[in-house]
Parts: C-alpha cells; structure tokens; sequence
C-alpha cells in the first residue's frame, strides 16, 4: 500500500522520447505522416497547405481562404456542411497562420466512412459563395474597427509591421484591402493552394488498415491537382532600425509595450540556448520580469517574452500593459533586467529552477498522442527531424550560467530592440 504521509521521491528528467511516425508518400504528391494509438477511438486528420503568395504578400486573401473553406460546395450549403459534421459528433476546423492554411477533424473511428466524403467535398469542390464571402467582410470590418481602439493590438501590429515590412508577417488587415477582395480572387487562390501536391496530412489515433484506406480512396484515388505551384521566394528582409514608436491614445488608461527584434529560428545551435535565457527572463510566472515588474514594482498583471519560429524568420519580443504613468519606469526595469543577464552570472538555483521547469513542460506536454503529432509539426516544417529535441534536451540539461550570459548579450541587448508604445502622454 502507499504511504501517503510520504513525499515521492524526486528524479531528473533524463532523455525525452516522442513517438516517431509512419510517413506514406501518395501517388498524387501528398504526404502523410500517421501516429497510431490503438488505444484513442477518436481520430485527428490535419490538412496543412503551404501559402501560396505569387509576388503578392497581402495576406487578406489566404485568411479569407481558410475563414471560408467549409462555408459551402456546389453539393452542399454550409448548414448541410455544419449538421452532418455535429450529427457524427465530430469537428470541422479550419485554421490560418503566417505561412500556412490548415483543415483539422475531429471524429470517432466509427464514423469516418460517413465524415470523410463531407471533407473530400470541402478540399476539391467549395464556391466561397458571394453571400457568405459579403458576411465575412462586414463581420471583419466591424472586428477590426473594434480592435483599433484596443492599446495592445495596436502595439502588436505596429511592430509586427516595423519588424517585417513588405511581407506577409508585417501587413496586417485594413478596411481597404478587405473592400477590395473579391470572389474570384479567393477562388483563384483555391485552385492554387488547396491541392494534394501543396498538402500534408498529419492522422492521429486509432489509426487501422481499414482507416487508412478510406483515407487513401478519397485522398489519393479521388484527389487530383489542378495546377503546378509556383515556388516563389519570400522577401529579402532588410536591415532595420531600433526604433522607439509612440502611438498617441488619449483616451488610454494603460500604455501597451511592445519591444523585440528579429532573431535566429529553431534550425540555429543557439535556438535551445535562447530559449533558455529567454524563460529566465520573461518566459514563464517565476521569470526576471515578473518578479520585479509585476510582484515587486506592481506596474502591470502580467509582463511575458517569446522566442518565436516562423518558416522565414525569427523573432524575440516583450510585451505587457502597465498603468500609463508607469511606461518611463517599466521600460527602464525592462532595460536592468536585460543589462543584468549580461553583466551577472545567473546563481545556479535559479538555473536549476528554470532547467527543470523547461524539461518538466516539455514532458507534461506530450499528455497524448496529439501532443506529439504538435512536436513533429514543430520541427517538420522548420526542416529538422524528431532528433532536435535530443539536442534540445542536451542543450537545456547542460547550459552554464556564463553562456547565459554569453547568450543575452550577443541575442538580448537592449539598445538592438524596437521599442512600441501605445497609450497617452504623461507627465
């Protein structure tokens, strides 16, 4: 019998095992990459597409693409579309991010004979109907009228755009780019991007022989593509300024901060090491940052830092929202905290603290199979495999504090960040 009286004993994290999967390679250009778990009844398939950007890196259309992709077929209305997936218990998702567009379902292994038509409709025959297309761009205009007048998503677009001009990272939506899009366009962009050469599918669950068959006749026998994709290079990104950027706001009772700089991306040795510097600075609720700003200096609820993968860059950022007669001191404690990493070596409790929180989250995240299909996805599409995160592991279990040091100041130095605020003067 246990003894509950009794602490369990503490064993350090050692070695990180994800499940590797099976890769097919279909003969119309698809990849699949398939985690089984024979024990899970419920299935996860993920559609992901590259976007496709033919020297234009306006994004409003690939976002349009995957608002719209299940609003209706020639077959099907979208409350056709939406009462056969509920009536299975299932989840139909389509999902957009910088660099690709994807389509997740959820369903039981039961029913997905019935569920995969329905899919195989949305991926090779929906309209974007005029009607649902005039909704989606009166309902964005209204939300982003809205969030205009939010301090932090101004401060983010405004350094998203002084971070990536000219890209598909850095232009955001307008009420003018969503006036001008049109039917025909999304459409166009349909038949380019959303095909099986331009696709992998990523299944997880219980996934049988009977189960890959079904996916095998709607997505390989019954899927065919409809153009060559033209491969076209992401933008040359200049060098830039650290800028510091006030956006007047009157009305505002807080100032939103953003600060960052463009950085390495997770295919650079000294990614696992960044991410590391960067938890003991703002990356998790015991970091620098928020034990002075937020528990001792009381600026703000909540201050946090990113190091963040994006298929053609990187990038490192700082945001929060403090009181507006705190911006001056918050940006100067932001500054100490940032001078300190690179003038002090880190006490190894405190190193100890953070490698132990790192390893502990990246155990505790892979709580299901899903979890790792995440994982790989991760690596994936930055052009690595599963052996990163041996490397990773590694790196993380054996840092010093005087590579920290090293680290912060070649990747986290003050004077190198673009500085945004948002809010109102005060004196």
């Amino acid at each position: 019998m246990i003894n509950r009286e009794l602490a369990p004993a503490l064993h350090a994290i050692d070695e990180i095992t994800l499940q590797q999967p099976e890769q097919y390679d279909f003969a119309n250009g698809l990849k699949v990459f398939v985690f089984p778990a024979p024990e899970q009844e419920l299935i996860k398939a993920e559609f992901v597409f590259r976007n496709v950007f033919e020297g234009n890196e306006n994004p409003v259309a690939n976002v349009a693409l995957g608002n719209l992709l299940k609003e209706g077929t020639s077959k099907l209305s979208s409350a056709r579309i939406a009462e056969e997936i509920d009536y299975y218990g299932a989840y139909l998702v389509p999902e957009y991010s910088f660099d690709h567009n994807a389509l997740t379902l959820y369903t039981l292994r039961k029913h997905v004979d019935a569920i995969l038509p329905i899919v195989h409709e949305v991926l090779t025959d929906a309209i974007f109907p005029e009607k649902e297309l005039n909704t989606y761009i009166r309902n964005n205009k209204q939300n982003l009228q809205i969030s205009m007048e939010k301090s932090d998503f101004l401060a983010r677009r405004r350094f998203y755009h002084e971070l990536f001009p000219n890209t598909r990272y850095g232009i955001s939506l307008t009420k003018e780019s969503l006036g001008a899009l049109d039917r025909e366009q999304v459409i166009a962009l349909y038949k380019k991007q959303i095909q099986p050469s331009n696709a992998t599918l990523f299944l997880s669950g219980n996934i049988t022989a009977d189960v890959l068959a079904h996916f095998k006749l709607y997505f390989e026998q019954q899927w065919t593509n409809r153009e060559m994709v033209q491969e076209h290079g992401f933008p040359v990104l200049e060098p830039i300024l650290p800028v510091y950027s006030f956006i007047d706001k009157p009305s505002a009772l807080q100032s939103a901060i953003r600060l960052g700089k463009r950085s390495i991306q997770r295919s650079h040795p000294d990614y696992p090491a960044l991410q590391f510097t960067n938890t003991l600075l703002g990356g998790y609720f015991g970091s620098r940052l928020m034990s002075n700003i937020r528990e001792e200096k009381g600026y703000t609820y909540s201050i946090g830092s990113a190091v963040a993968n994006l298929n053609h860059a990187g990038f490192f950022t700082i945001a929060t929202e403090v009181g507006v007669e705190y911006t001056a001191n918050t940006l100067t404690e932001i500054e100490k905290e940032m001078d300190r990493l690179q003038q002090e070596l880190v006490p190894e409790q405190e190193m100890e603290l953070v490698r132990n929180y790192m390893l502990g989250s990246m155990l505790g995240s892979l709580e299901s199979v899903f979890s790792h299909v995440d994982k790989f996805k991760s690596v994936y599409f930055s052009g690595l495999t599963l052996d990163y995160y041996h490397y990773y592991t590694d790196v993380i279990q054996q840092i010093s504090a005087e590579e920290v040091r090293d680290i912060a100041a070649q990747y986290l130095r003050y004077e190198d960040m673009l500085k945004i605020v948002v809010g109102k003067e005060f004196e």
